[in-house]
């Protein structure tokens, strides 16, 4: 009886390949995964994003005004908390002799010809040859459930994804659900919950393969782990074993009552 139920639960409860490893390839054709290719859009800035400007020309004194000092901090993220250029809730980052520069919705380098231009009109001349660099003040993104390290991270690369994402948080376990990962992504009208198969080769081409900032990746613990069960064959036969043997035991301490 005791090897039969274990079976009835080996068969049930037991972590296959099928459950556990990335981007296999589940009948799509050899020349369609060899196109596969993520939808990535330019990302356009949102309220609360933390921006990183710097500004250079010929005369480097002219300049100052516009590029914070890090020498005491560093290149923390904490510095760039303090010295970067935070999106207010309207859209705004509030800039040096420029004052308040519209940003939302536009990409790092639409603010880069926006910001370029405002100085040469309102600043320097035409002949001070400016250069403007704007970038985002690293991918910041939150990793929450069955997964290594649950938290905050920030990555400073420009395009981050979720694989990558998923990697710098300590991976997901044997125990967690990579066929429904779930995506908590902002957008201007609120928040959404998007879906992405992680096991499914085809993943490399959806529009959630990249991360955004702020995005939030959850991952579920597997049925078999909510029921208790083990992730191997042979962590079910103990779980089973060890549960007859409490059975056995409570049974004749009850009998010999």
């Amino acid at each position: 009886m005791l090897c039969l139920l274990g079976f009835v639960m080996c068969l049930n409860s037991c972590i296959t390949n099928k459950d556990v490893v990335y981007l296999q390839d589940k009948g799509t054709k050899e020349k369609d995964v060899l196109q596969l290719t993520a939808l990535t859009k330019p990302y356009r800035v949102q309220i609360n994003d933390i921006l990183s400007i710097d500004v250079k020309a010929l005369d480097k004194d002219l300049v100052e005004i516009f590029n914070p000092t890090t020498k005491d901090i560093g290149t923390s993220q904490q510095s760039l908390y303090f010295n970067g250029f935070t999106v207010s809730k309207h859209g705004n980052i509030e800039f040096p002799i420029l004052g308040e520069i519209n940003v939302l919705g536009f990409t790092v380098k639409e603010i880069e010809n926006i910001v370029e231009r405002l100085l040469l009109e309102k600043y320097f001349k035409t002949t001070a040859q400016v250069f403007v660099t704007v970038k985002l003040a690293g991918l910041k993104y939150t990793t929450l459930g069955e997964i290594g390290s649950k938290g905050t991270n920030v990555i400073y690369q420009d395009n981050v994804n979720i694989l990558e994402a998923i990697a710098n948080a300590g991976d997901i376990p044997d125990t967690g659900d990579k066929k429904d990962v779930l995506i908590l992504r902002q957008y201007p009208d609120g928040q959404k919950i998007h879906h992405i198969d992680l096991t499914d080769i085809t993943a490399l081409k959806s529009e959630f393969y990249y991360i955004l900032p702020n995005d939030i990746i959850m991952v579920k613990p597997l049925k078999r782990k909510a029921l208790g069960a083990g992730a191997t064959a042979f962590q079910t036969l103990t779980t089973v074993a060890s549960l007859f043997s409490v059975l056995i035991s409570t049974y004749f301490l009850a009998t010999n009552l």
